[in-house]
Formats: C-alpha cells, structure tokens, sequence
C-alpha cells in the first residue's frame, strides 16, 4: 500500500480561504445605503447607492456603485423665518458618480428617497442626461428634505458633516 502525500503551497492556501471567505461574505453595500465619499472632488460629502456592482462590470473590473449625493447642503433653518426665506435656504446642489468601494465608507444610515427611477448606467456617459437627472435627483432630494423639516425627524444626511 503506498501513502500519498499531498501538498499545498502557500499561494494555493490562500486562495481556498479566499474562495471561502468569499463566500461568506454578506453585501452591505445595498441600494439606499448611505455612504461618506473618502476620495476625490466630492470627500466627505455624503451620498446615496443607487445602484451597486459588486462584480464589476465592461470598463470598471472593480467592485463599484452608482451613487447620488449632496455637493451643497442645504442651510441652518430656524421658526422664525419666513416661507421665503425657508424655501431659499433649502436648496440642495446634488452630484451622479460612480465609485469604487474602497473609496466610500458606509455609515448605519439609509435613505428611502426613490432615486432607481431618476438615475441609472446611461446617465453618466451622455452629459445632456446626466444634467436632466441631476435636476431630478435635485427635486426628490428637496421633496425629501421638506417633509424631514415637516416631521422633526432625523436630518443627519442633509447636514454638513462636521470634523
């Protein structure tokens, strides 16, 4: 009876834990999630997954998301101020981006703002689209912004983050 010996190198090891931890894996990174930009023009602005590729795709190979976010948030608003002046000091300037995961940090925070329908793939490569959505990211994100001034609610991702 003859033994057989079988060896792993170091490289093949790590690669079966690879495949393993893969696998259990759970996604966080889910529509509506709210996630703190970390790199580029928009750091530290807070933002909204859209939509998440977590395989990839054509042209970006890395794990990324589709994401709407606010460039300019909205003003410090007090009772004693005038419909007028409310309206103008809830403007909101929104960004379209798509971003590698390593490059956002998620928080415990989401956002049920319907964005899946105002935003999608097409949006970033033709420029007259990606204006027209900006526009009508801007819009629900107001609408939103509205009904937390209404409500009292939790204003967290409609403020500026403060470090």
């Amino acid at each position: 009876v003859s033994l057989v010996t079988l060896t792993l190198t170091e490289g093949e090891i790590d690669r079966d834990m690879d495949s393993a931890a893969s696998a259990k894996k759970t996604k966080f990174l889910k529509q509506g999630k709210v996630v703190i930009v970390l790199h580029g023009r928009y750091a530290g602005r807070k933002a909204v997954i859209v939509k998440n590729f977590d395989a990839g795709a054509n042209k970006r190979r890395f794990g990324h998301c589709l994401v709407v976010g606010i460039d300019r948030y909205p003003r410090k608003i007090v009772k004693s101020m005038g419909p007028k002046k409310v309206a103008k000091r809830s403007k909101i300037k929104p960004f379209i981006r798509v971003l590698n995961y390593n490059h956002v940090m998620p928080t415990r925070y989401a956002l049920d703002a319907e964005l899946k329908g105002v935003v999608n793939q097409d949006v970033i490569n033709n420029p007259t689209a990606r204006t027209k959505a900006r526009t009508k990211s801007k819009k629900v994100l107001e609408e939103r912004f509205a009904t937390l001034l209404k409500s009292g609610k939790s204003k967290w991702f409609f403020q500026k983050l403060r470090f």
